[in-house]
């Protein structure tokens, strides 16, 4: 085995499932007495899934992902007691590993009995390293009479360490959050143990931060470092290099039965310094200020959690996505890191955060997880041909444990993702007890800030009165007035009523929630818009329709029908969802409208806001479209359509989907009768109101550039809302027209 820094052989990973066949083919490519042994390791990972390994040889190494594919995932979930696999994971998305990487270019049927029997290029020939170390994901469902007959080192998993803590020693202290310094303990057998403090090294305190969510260590009070208290060791020594995203990753040495632990030393103490997030809930906001970047280049977009998303770069002051090509830990954890949260728990390929709908900027990204940005690592540019966005890279980083889980909880619901929302506020002898939100002010972004301060994802939908689910002895209203951003941690967080304000205090009148583990967004296509726009002089005798509709302007009202004309700007409006889950209108198929002049029934009241501003937003002329029909006009390939308008279908907008309206269709239009010539902003919005709950509000606006000279019209610097940088949308709304230069 590699020795450690200290000389000393490296132990086995750790965190490791031993599990091996029970029975194995007796037709290998080599005789084999004994079967031969597998694992599942890495991070983050569940027990039915990891980095697999294989020992051969009297060592534990690794199976490059070259050739790899699900048919020889099957074959190893069997061999480690699954009934079959679900995925398999390439480019070391649990770790990198040590040693020998034995097997490469596995080929397998899924039929085999033991990888021993499929093809590869034999035992121990590889042209791999391990950033290509394969994982499989297992069905978490074991094979009826499965033994696990060939364990060994059995007493490494004896000595895992799984969590680590901070516990706070200074007397008297008032105990805040997060909690930034303490005696770093480490949970074993369901207690918690101390570490050695011999030979401890800032590069071990920075993993531990990051998996406690800090980005940075600092040095340790020296107060605290005085006040130690009694000493129970589990590890007597670790070297790590700063890389790993858990301590069971690093080298550990564990003390020894019978043995003198520690001698001379103290328990290892640990102080972090917390991203900027976290800075107004601790001590330490004269150097946090440090962590703050002037102009932030990486960002998260799409996750329902603090701390996750779909990874974002700027780059000539555009934002677009990362592709997943080679994403590790390593490089997930420098983008954690660099936004302010630890290390990363996963690093997540296939757009699992959705698809973004810009350039795509970087590919192959290997960081050593040591650079201070994203940008500082090696990485590949795209071509058309290396990526799509459904290979778009996320994360999910280490937060700071907040606690803010605690002061909130669900009741009545028929499952625990939904219910009437309670919250402990202030009660009676200045006590904390539990009560009521009142329901009046009650929308989608409070529910979303909800539904994220009780872990539970995304929010499906937000319901003023809850009379129908069964009543809990908590009667008593203690919130009202909730007015949230939607990017708060906590209610506690958002605007509300410093004295209790609510028109209907009764319990059946309190605010519930409905959360959800995925969510649709709707993003619109900025190019279609600027490519199909044009001026139509439409004769009134044929606007009946749409003056029905109140698709016109005011002045439309008081014309000489069905003489004269309206001048009309058109153009067409693709509306992706880009999301988790289907877009689906909150009215129910019994309150749709029949709208007899298009012959469908419309299921959203207002669903696009169109707007022509001036540069400094006055809005000279709107589209009045007062409702839609939602339909899967088309799809990318590989998706069938759900939904469609037709003989009251079922209305939507499938995952991977859009729906069109063309610049021909009644209302697809803003009337610009009454414009003079100049220059304007086009804006469009979609669900402006926030009716139906996204994972992302901020990409609902488009807006263009437009210039009119009384005869034709043309638009440019079309883009979604988000998808410039500040400056470059500031540069944007006071100097129409020189935004191409700027981002060119």
């Amino acid at each position: 085995m590699p020795p450690t820094a200290s000389g000393c052989p490296r132990p086995p990973s750790l965190l490791v499932l031993w599990l091996s066949a029970s029975t194995l083919a007796q037709t290998t490519p080599r005789t084999r007495t004994t079967p031969t042994p597998f694992r599942l390791v890495g991070y983050p990972r569940k027990h039915n899934e990891g980095r697999i390994e294989v020992f051969y040889q009297g060592e534990w190494g690794t199976i490059c992902d070259d050739d790899f594919s699900l048919a020889n995932a099957q074959v190893l979930c069997r061999q480690l007691g699954f009934v079959s696999a679900t995925g398999w994971a390439h480019s070391a998305k649990y770790g990198k590993g040590q040693g020998k990487i034995w097997l490469d270019n596995v080929l397998c049927n899924g039929g085999e009995k033991s990888i021993d029997a499929c093809k590869s290029r034999g035992w121990g020939s590889s042209d791999c390293t391990h950033d290509e170390d394969a994982g499989v994901v297992c069905k978490d469902e074991r094979i009826p009479g499965f033994v696990d007959s060939n364990v060994i080192d059995a007493h490494v998993d004896e000595n895992k360490v799984e969590e680590v803590r901070l516990r706070v020693v200074v007397g008297g202290a008032k105990r805040r959050m997060p909690v930034t310094e303490g005696v770093l303990e480490v949970k074993h057998k369901d207690s918690w143990t101390q570490v050695c403090d011999l030979g401890w090294t800032p590069k071990n305190t920075r993993v531990v931060c990051g998996m406690l969510g800090f980005p940075h260590e600092r040095k340790v009070n020296k107060k605290l470092s005085l006040e130690r208290q009694k000493h129970h060791f589990l590890v007597h020594s670790v070297a790590c290099t700063g890389t790993e995203v858990h301590l069971a990753a690093c080298p550990l040495e564990f003390s020894r039965p019978n043995a003198t632990a520690c001698p001379g030393g103290m328990p290892a103490v640990v102080s972090c310094m917390p991203g900027p997030l976290f800075t107004l809930h601790s001590n330490a906001k004269k150097n946090a200020v440090l962590c703050v970047p002037l102009q932030a280049n990486v960002r998260l977009k799409g996750g329902a959690r603090v701390g996750e998303g779909r990874v974002e770069v700027l780059k000539n002051s555009q934002w677009g996505t990362v592709c997943d090509d080679r994403w590790s830990l390593q490089s997930a954890s420098v983008v954690c890191r660099e936004l302010g949260f630890g290390s990363a728990k996963e690093a997540l390929t296939g757009a699992r955060m959705g698809q973004g709908m810009g350039p795509i900027h970087m590919n192959e990204v290997r960081c050593t997880g040591l650079e201070r940005s994203l940008w500082a690592c090696p990485f590949k540019n795209v071509t058309k041909e290396d990526c799509s966005h459904t290979e778009d890279a996320a994360v999910r980083c280490h937060v700071p444990y907040m606690g803010l889980e605690d002061s909130i909880r669900l009741t009545g619901g028929r499952t625990r993702y939904e219910g009437r929302v309670e919250v402990l506020g202030p009660g009676p002898n200045r006590t904390h007890s539990w009560g009521l939100i009142c329901g009046e002010s009650w929308g989608s972004k409070e529910v979303t800030v909800a539904c994220r301060q009780l872990g539970l994802g995304y929010a499906n939908q937000g319901l003023k009165e809850t009379w129908y689910w069964d009543s809990s002895n908590v009667t008593e209203m203690v919130m009202s007035g909730v007015k949230c951003t939607g990017a708060e941690m906590s209610l506690s967080q958002c605007q509300h009523h410093k004295v209790l304000n609510c028109q209907k205090t009764a319990a059946k009148f309190a605010a519930g929630v409905i959360c959800s583990e995925s969510a649709s967004d709707l993003v619109l296509n900025a190019p279609v818009v600027q490519e199909t726009v044009y001026i139509e002089d439409r004769p009134l005798h044929m606007l009946y329709c749409a003056a029905e509709e109140n698709c016109l302007s005011k002045t439309a009202a008081s014309a000489n029908w069905p003489y004269g004309h309206r001048r009309l700007l058109r153009f067409s409006s693709q509306i992706h969802n880009i999301g988790r889950s289907d877009f689906r209108p909150k009215a129910g198929r019994h309150s749709w409208v029949w709208h007899a002049c298009h012959g469908h029934y419309h299921s959203m009241d207002i669903f696009t806001h169109y707007d022509l501003l001036t540069s400094n937003g006055t809005k000279v002329a709107e589209g009045h479209k007062a409702s839609f029909c939602l339909e899967d006009s088309e799809c990318y390939e590989g998706i069938s359509k759900r939904y469609e308008c037709a003989n009251f279908g079922e209305q939507g907008v499938t995952v991977g989907c859009w729906d069109l309206y063309r610049h021909d269709i009644d209302c697809q239009w803003i009337d610009i009768t009454d414009v003079k010539p100049g220059n304007y902003i086009l804006q469009i919005v979609i669900n402006p109101n926030f009716e139906v709950a996204e994972s992302d509000f901020t990409n609902n606006a488009m807006k263009c550039n437009c210039k009119y000279d009384g005869h034709r019209i043309w638009l440019h610097n079309c883009h979604n809302g988000d998808a410039f940088s500040e400056e470059a949308e500031r540069l944007f709304e006071k100097y129409p027209g020189q935004l191409n230069n700027h981002i060119s």
